[in-house]
């Protein structure tokens, strides 16, 4: 069973992404809900990819981009952006990080599965 990590500091946005994943079956979802907590558990829950906001306490999601692409040990993994952070520069400065995908809420829930099982498969 794939495992992914999904760091978002909204519940219900969580809860989405959740529902949006688990339907394609074959996957299990870790929680964080923030950065800091991603990184706490990114070493005892191995993830096979990353789901991560922008906005979020302690450490961003761009923060977190930047750790996952620096560290030797966790580089490969594949990692998506979904933020309310639309602009193109926004959007260019996540890929330019390091994330492989940059969505921006409201997304296609459909366009999400493509894209995880792409990157999963």
């Amino acid at each position: 069973m794939k495992k992914i990590l999904i760091a978002e500091d909204s519940s219900t946005m969580r809860s989405l992404l959740m529902a949006t994943i688990e339907s394609l079956g074959g996957y299990q979802v870790v929680e964080a809900s923030s950065g800091f907590e991603a990184l706490r558990l990114l070493p005892r829950e191995p993830v096979d990819l990353i789901i991560t906001d922008i906005n979020m306490p302690d450490i961003n999601g761009l923060e977190l981009v930047g750790f996952v692409r620096g560290s030797e040990i966790y580089r490969h993994l594949p990692l998506f952006i979904i933020s309310t952070e639309g602009s193109e520069r926004d959007r260019e400065k996540g890929l330019a990080l390091g994330a492989n995908e940059y969505l921006v809420k409201p997304f296609d829930p459909a366009h999400l599965q493509e894209l995880i099982l792409q990157y999963t498969s």
